[in-house]
Order: structure tokens, then C-alpha cells, then sequence
């Protein structure tokens, strides 16, 4: 595997990637994973990777120094090669997204034509959209229910007239289809886990 150097480590201008040979070798004492740079860590593993009551976290620390986009692969070797935490790995970050064919690199934008299966997925979040395209509209309209021009969606704690002009109990909430959409995905995701599918591939 090739090593990388940041030259923006060094440089006081802005210039592309280093590559230095010649490369390393695979590791034979883990294996290597990747995955989303966006995940939802518990707290016992933040510990793990922090105190390491072994010393795996600071071997792939290390290893991972000068590899490009790093968060795609630390987090992932270090759960997916530690017994104790193998198992609670969900390989999903909830969000939507449409890649390109092939070879699955690069997110394609979405558009109107991606609001199905988008919903239809039950992800929280979706990427990536072209600036003011009209598909992200029809989500502020049809999905959060904007009905104001000043960016949030209203929630249980709205009140007063006009809408939301006043800031009632903040700990009220109001959940409606999309909430039911994505309790659906965290359920299937939760049963894949128990089942020990989607894990660490």
C-alpha cells in the first residue's frame, strides 16, 4: 500500500497529495476495513480507542497516520478487529445516498426523480443535491412542512400566531411519518445486527 504525505502539514500553501515509495506491505496481524466517515460511536468504545486496554488502537492510530481519509478506515479496523465490539458494528450511516455506476466512488446528485426511493429508504439524511435544486424544495414543502421563511421546521414547541413566533415547551414532540420512516430503518438495521448480518464485511 502506498504511503501519503500532506504537504499542507509542512507547507504554508495549499498542493496536492505526496505519494512516497516505496509502499508497505498488508498487515498480517489485523484487517483492514473501511466504511462511512459519518458513525455514531458508544462510549465504551470511545474509551477503548482512547485508553486501548489492549494496544490495537494505537497500532492502527499509527498505521492510519498518513493514509487519505483516514475516518473511512480507523474506526472501522479498530471495531471490526476487537472481539468485544466486532458484534455492535451496524454498517449503515443513515443517509441516502445514489452513487455512480461504476464504480461506486463518487455520489451522484440527486434530483426529483431520487424522492421515492430516497423516502422510500427511511434514511435520515440524504447527499448530495445541487444548490437551490427544486428537489430540495419539494423536501422542505412536503416532508418538513415548511411553511415559514425562516429555515426551520416546525415542531412540537411551536405556538403563538403566526406559526411558531413563540418558543413553547422545547422537550414536546410531535413525531410524524418521516419519524416512523426511520424508526422502520433502525429496526431493520438492529435485526440485521442481532442476526449478524451486515457486520464487518
Amino acid at each position: 500500500m502506498p504511503l501519503m504525505v500532506d504537504p499542507g502539514l509542512y507547507m504554508l500553501n495549499k498542493s496536492n497529495i505526496l505519494w512516497v515509495r516505496p509502499g508497505r506491505s498488508l498487515p498480517t496481524a489485523f484487517k483492514l476495513h473501511t466504511g462511512s466517515a459519518w458513525m455514531a460511536l458508544s462510549r465504551t468504545f470511545v474509551e477503548y480507542t482512547i485508553w486501548g486496554w489492549d494496544n490495537l488502537p494505537r497500532t492502527l492510530l499509527m498505521y492510519y497516520t498518513n493514509f487519505v481519509s483516514s475516518p473511512e478506515g480507523y474506526f472501522h479496523t479498530v471495531i471490526c478487529n476487537t472481539p468485544e465490539f466486532s458484534k455492535t458494528a451496524v454498517n449503515h450511516d443513515l443517509h441516502y445516498i445514489a452513487w455512480d455506476r461504476p464504480p461506486r466512488q463518487h455520489p451522484r446528485t440527486l434530483s426529483l426523480g431520487d424522492i421515492e426511493p430516497m423516502i422510500g429508504s427511511g434514511a435520515a439524511f440524504a447527499r448530495k443535491f445541487s444548490r437551490d435544486d427544486s428537489a430540495l424544495d419539494k423536501i422542505d414543502k412536503e416532508l418538513l412542512m415548511r411553511t415559514n421563511d425562516n429555515g426551520f421546521t416546525p415542531g412540537g414547541w411551536c405556538g403563538g400566531k403566526p406559526e411558531c413566533s413563540v418558543v413553547e415547551d422545547v422537550a414536546k414532540l410531535r413525531p410524524g411519518l418521516g419519524a416512523e420512516r426511520v424508526k422502520g430503518l433502525v429496526d431493520r438495521l438492529v435485526a440485521d445486527a442481532k442476526s449478524g448480518e451486515n457486520q464487518c464485511e
